[in-house]
């Protein structure tokens, strides 16, 4: 009885042990799909539970358009999704039901029709909707942008600018484009370094906006000084990098990325917020210093795959939050509105919540969607309890309802202890409701020295005004015991002297 006992549970364990996650795990309905992780204070690079499951992926095929042929972009507008079907030469614009989950092809866009005859489209690579309903596609071998009205019907386009400003030899090749609350079309334009052009949209070009700045030492200023005109065509030339996409935030701010950086990704800036003038506003007070949404702390070499994160599309988030894409890695990273790292998650690979070449991501609420280039599949991704949690602690800290994300960030730690920007996040909400002792500590036990000096001043302020009545009593108390003191030493030495 006592064999047939112990084989019997060693049955058990081996078909427990034998389940997938997904049967035993998650609430999500998916077991994890993808390795997540972040970094310690140490640098330390840790797995932490998926903030979010793959709930679906389309292929043109499932719609019956054939498959999708290197497709470039991606752009959604409430429940409206719109692919750029490059080489294919067409726009496919795609509907999700929400109360069926189901999605339906609505339109596959060829051509359109400018003064009466078909317009054939030539390897589009973007598209924009504004708020008007207009649409704008960058037509980018046809070397113009499409403005549409809601309905597809031409209005006019955007074309290679008669301006001194702009090299005239150079082909006008859009590539990726926005159009901001005010009706201004910026387009990131193939091979130009001096920023995004800036149109309105009757096609009047306003110049350029947002260039990057350029570092040059003064060791290398001086020799292109002394230098010959031979000599100088071979060095580096002194040029802004040149942007590789354009994102539009929910307050009109534009988001751009570059890719071609090298070096220390923590001098680089390949994420920015641009304001109206061109100025990079994104703010970049990073977890332990480190300031620079950069992708990866630290890489290596495998596969073929080496160097820094190289991120070609942003998403946001109405939190100030943002998602950035790794084409390098196949990587997404997550920061919060402050620039710190919520987590990193993706890769690359065939498995589901994997990529091999991805080139867009955008979103519809919540859920993220990615579209792989080679592939040719539109990945959508839906957040796992953890993720909400985190997701809810954030939009809580950002309107202000301090308790409501210290009560989220403690979810997040009943999944994750370790998560360390969860005791980050209970530290802020405790120093906006002035709880300035447990700001301490949390921001201690993750050795954020700088926000744990900022807590202890302030509690240091509160602690002095509370017990500035003490504080006096007890000053003036002393002086009075010591004047005291004084005068009656005076008094015995004297009647010492006396005697």
């Amino acid at each position: 009885m006592k064999i047939k006992f112990i084989v019997i549970l060693m049955l058990i364990f081996a078909f427990l042990t034998a389940l997938p996650v997904s049967a035993i795990g998650t609430d999500t309905g998916a077991g994890p799909s993808n390795y997540t992780y972040n970094y310690t204070f140490w640098g330390e690079e840790v797995a932490m539970p998926d903030p979010y499951y793959v709930s679906a992926q389309l292929t043109g095929n499932d719609f019956g358009i054939g498959n999708f042929l290197n497709p470039q972009g991606l752009y959604i507008r409430g429940n409206r999704i719109y692919v750029c079907d490059t080489d294919n030469n067409r726009i496919v614009l795609l509907e999700y039901d929400e109360s069926a989950d189901s999605y339906s092809l609505v339109k596959v866009v060829e051509y359109v029709v400018i003064n009466g005859q078909p317009s054939p489209l030539n390897k589009p690579h973007d598209l924009f909707e504004n708020r008007n309903g207009e649409i704008f596609i960058a037509d980018t071998d046809n070397n113009r942008v499409l403005r549409l009205d809601r309905d597809w019907n031409y209005i006019n386009s955007i074309i290679k600018p008669e301006d001194k400003s702009y090299d005239q030899s150079i082909d006008f090749l859009p590539m990726k484009l926005v159009v901001d609350h005010s009706n201004r079309v910026f387009i990131q334009a193939r091979h130009i370094n001096k920023g995004l052009m800036e149109y309105n949209i009757d096609g009047t070009f306003n110049g350029f906006m947002g260039a990057s700045q350029v570092q040059v030492s003064l060791y290398d200023y001086f020799w292109k000084m002394i230098s010959t005109a031979a000599q100088r065509s071979q060095m580096e030339l002194f040029v802004p990098t040149e942007y590789n996409n354009v994102a539009l935030d929910h307050e009109g701010f534009v988001y751009a990325t570059l890719s071609t950086f090298t070096g220390n990704p923590f001098e680089a800036d390949p994420i920015r917020r641009l304001n109206a003038v061109g100025t990079d506003i994104l703010i970049r007070n990073g977890m332990f210093g480190l300031a620079e949404p950069a992708g990866d702390w630290f890489w290596g070499n495998l596969g073929g795959v080496s160097g820094p994160s190289r991120f070609v599309d942003v998403v946001t988030f109405e939190n100030d939050g943002y998602i950035c894409l790794d084409r390098n890695r196949g990587r997404l990273f997550a920061y919060d509105f402050q620039g710190n790292m919520l987590y990193v998650f993706g890769g690359r690979g065939n498995m589901e919540g994997r990529f091999q070449d991805p080139i867009a991501i955008d979103r519809m609420g919540t859920s993220l969607f990615v579209l792989d280039a080679r592939t040719a599949v539109v990945t959508r991704f839906n957040l796992t309890q953890y993720g909400s949690y985190i997701d809810q602690a954030i939009n809580y800290y950002y309107a202000g309802r301090y308790d409501e994300s210290a009560a989220m960030w403690d979810e997040v730690l009943k999944l994750n202890g370790n998560y360390e920007l969860a005791y980050i996040g209970k530290g802020r909400a405790a120093l906006r409701n002035e709880q300035y002792r447990d700001a301490m500590k949390y921001y201690e036990a993750k050795h954020d020295r700088e926000s744990y000096g900022k807590a202890f001043q302030l509690y240091r302020k509160e602690w002095i005004e509370a017990n500035i009545t003490t504080i006096v009593v007890i000053l003036i108390s002393l002086w009075v015991v010591t004047r005291a003191l004084r005068i009656l030493f005076k008094f015995r030495k004297r009647r010492k002297g006396g005697a």
